[in-house]
């Protein structure tokens, strides 16, 4: 029996080693959880803006209208009545730049296949009610889940 050099027994051990670390690190896909279910797809309808357009992937939530656009994170919190949704502003088109990190107290509802989404303009915290809410967004389902869109920053360039 021959005996492996050490050089031999350390490129065995590293490939074996990254071959374990590969398996190990394959990605399956997250279910998505029973709250977040009924959100997903894409909505289309009226907000504070006029016509509007919001797709929900997972947590990721994509407002559109005439004027621009915000890409979000967002969570519900358990427990609250009306349901509350905290988004988190990642990114947005110009001039809103400077809402990065800010984030938008809201309550929602779905009833009879309409989402509505209402906040307080400039607030920390959700309205009690949509009613009294300043600003209300109603939305219906369009298309199944989708993913989000991509819209390039002024100076990138745009895909074929």
């Amino acid at each position: 029996m021959k005996k492996a050099t050490n050089g031999q027994f350390m490129s065995g051990a590293l490939a074996l080693s990254l071959a374990a670390l590969f398996t190990a690190c394959q990605s399956t896909p997250t279910p998505i959880a029973g709250e977040l279910k009924p959100l997903q797809g894409s909505w289309e309808g009226e907000g504070a803006g006029g016509k509007c357009s919001i797709i929900i992937t997972g947590n990721s939530l994509h407002y559109r209208n005439n004027v621009g656009w915000y890409r979000t994170t967002f969570t519900l919190p358990l427990g609250t009545d009306p349901q509350q949704l905290h988004a988190t502003i990642k990114d947005c088109s110009p001039p809103s730049t400077n809402a990065i990190g800010t984030v938008v107290f809201a309550i929602i509802k779905i009833e009879d296949g309409i989402m509505t989404i209402a906040e307080n303009d400039m607030s920390d915290k959700p309205p009690k009610t949509f009613a009294s809410a300043s600003s209300r967004y109603s939305v219906k389902k369009v298309h199944p889940e989708k993913g989000m869109p991509h819209h390039p920053k002024p100076n990138e360039p745009k895909a074929p």
